[in-house]
């Protein structure tokens, strides 16, 4: 090889690597190709605008941009709060404002956010969804979420920020709050509370959030499990599998059981459903119930012989059938008969744990009536390995008085009452998927027993608009039919929501719901939201 020509090998590799090394702006192009959106570039937050959209918290115009510097509408900022921290959206089927149909995009991401308490409308029926979020409203709604304790504050004094004097009174404690957090700061001292909220600040503003390993590690993890029992009333062992299968519900508890004659056991069971519920993962305790008779039921509970016998053929049913435990569920037993009862869960009890499996009695509230004389909450709650304490027919059929079914006031007076002679930890609360159509008989209050799935198809029907009532924690509607006037009292997914609360706040044992096919799909989300947000902490 001549020298020219040794020369000139390298010399061209040498060039061709020129020729191949990216310039600084090839460089820029191709990492802007790679981005989730044409438009974010320059802007400061697009770290966090990469991450969120990675994560489906935030999301473009769909032409391929973000539109960075444009205002976040409240609607669009309600529905960032509820991805980010995993919360469902609900299709509940009453909508929770006038200006928020069930027709919008929004509609569920609203619903959800409402229920959960994260947001509020600028009035009692309205929402205004496609109002700019001002970055003071954002800071309200986003320290709801994040569950802080506010301290009064006062414009006048605070020096957080050198615009504070136009920081709104209401919004004040929150602003402060998510300062202290270092989680949401101002620009150059000052906050400008009345400027809307850009959505690259709101992407800024989120992902501060999710880098709180301790918060973010939250919203993935899955709620721990606690008893969701749900009973069976009315339908066939395949329907009652298909509305298991779509709701919560863990524990089944079929009406199989029946007190009969001389202590006998009337037998219903269909093991086909334990084989399905247990290849699903899920318990069945099956109910026993007493046919409401008080006569019977004392014969039985309060002869040592009888009871010795119906306990030892539920005990063989339960072996029989590979039961996980039975749900007593004995009503309208006499006062006298209170020792009776007593001896009988006791003894019941003792035979289960042989097993073992477990047991389950339902109390209505303690409103010292006669209704309820004959159960001594505090020894029951001794033998028995949970007291479901049944929170509906606060007004029932045949009441004189309309009224709801369930209202939290009742509700929280019931729960308090048997919490303090039941340990929480053995406590499950029932809620009503069901409510009454009130209205006024030829001589009397009447009223029909309607399922949720029936309340929803009336108020669609009949155009109702329900009011929110904050203290009862449920909805009511009005309307005539015939020239008579009705009342309903409503149950829905925000309601349920607002009872679930009350328990676990509590941190009782569990949930159940009378009765399965009562419910509307709806609101198995709204309990899922509950549960789920009721497990963070955010400290």
């Amino acid at each position: 090889m001549s020298f020219f020509r040794s020369l000139y090998v390298p010399t061209a590799a040498f060039l061709l690597c020129l020729a191949t090394v990216a310039t600084p702006v090839q460089l820029a192009a191709a990492a802007e190709s790679k981005l989730p959106f044409n438009d974010i570039a320059d802007s400061y937050a697009k770290g966090a605008i990469v991450h969120l959209s990675t994560l489906g918290i935030v999301s473009g115009n769909g032409s391929g941009k973000f539109e960075p510097r444009k205002s976040v509408t409240r609607a669009e900022w309600v529905s960032m709060l509820d991805r980010l921290f995993a919360i469902e959206p609900v299709n509940g089927a009453i909508p929770a404002f006038a200006d928020v149909p069930n027709t919008v995009w929004h509609y569920p991401w609203v619903q959800s956010a409402v229920e959960l308490g994260l947001a509020t409308g600028t009035s009692p029926s309205l929402f205004q969804p496609d109002k700019k979020v001002s970055r003071q409203e954002a800071a309200v709604f986003l320290v709801r979420a994040l569950k802080q304790s506010l301290a009064a504050a006062s414009s006048s004094n605070d020096k957080t920020y050198m615009d504070s004097d136009r920081i709104a009174s209401w919004a004040l404690p929150s602003v402060r709050q998510l300062q202290k957090l270092n989680v949401m700061n101002g620009d150059g001292g000052t906050f400008r509370p009345e400027d809307s909220m850009t959505k690259q600040e709101a992407a800024a503003l989120l992902d501060k959030v999710l880098q709180r390993n301790a918060w973010s590690a939250q919203f993935q993890a899955a709620p721990a499990a606690s008893i969701q029992l749900g009973w069976q009333y009315g339908q066939t062992t395949v329907q009652f599998e298909r509305q298991v299968a779509q709701s919560n519900v863990n524990t089944l508890s079929p009406r199989w059981f029946f007190l009969g004659q001389a202590g006998t056991l009337e037998d219903s069971a269909d093991a086909p459903l334990v084989a399905w519920a247990h290849a699903q993962g899920k318990k069945v305790w099956a109910m026993v119930g007493n046919h409401s008779d008080p006569s019977l039921t004392g014969k039985t509970i309060s002869d040592a012989t009888q009871r010795k016998i119906f306990i030892q053929a539920l005990a063989d049913a339960v072996r029989k059938y590979g039961l996980d435990g039975l749900n007593i569920d004995f009503e309208n037993v006499s006062p006298q008969d209170r020792n009776g009862m007593t001896l009988f869960v006791s003894e019941l009890a003792a035979a289960l744990r042989a097993i073992p499996a477990k047991l389950s009695v339902n109390v209505s509230p303690d409103l010292g009536t006669d209704w309820t004389d004959a159960f001594d909450y505090a020894a029951l709650g001794n033998d028995a390995d949970y007291i479901v304490l049944m929170g509906y027919d606060e007004h029932w059929e045949g009441d004189a008085e309309a009224g709801s079914v369930s209202s939290l006031p009742w509700l929280r007076s019931g729960l308090d009452a048997l919490l303090d002679k039941v340990p929480a930890n053995k406590v499950i609360l029932a809620m009503p998927l069901y409510t009454r159509d009130w209205y006024a008989g030829a001589a009397a209050t009447m009223s029909t027993e309607w399922s949720l799935i029936r309340q929803n198809d009336q108020v669609r029907a009949l155009h109702l608009k329900p009011d929110w009532n904050e203290r009862l924690a449920q909805y009511s509607a009005s309307y005539w039919s015939l020239g008579v006037q009705h009342r309903i009292w409503l149950e829905d997914g925000r309601s349920l929501s607002r009872k679930m609360e009350l328990g676990l706040v509590k941190n009782i044992a569990g949930f159940a719901y009378w009765y399965m096919g009562g419910d509307s799909p709806d609101v198995w989300a709204s309990m899922r939201n509950r549960l789920r947000f009721s497990t963070y902490t955010f400290l």
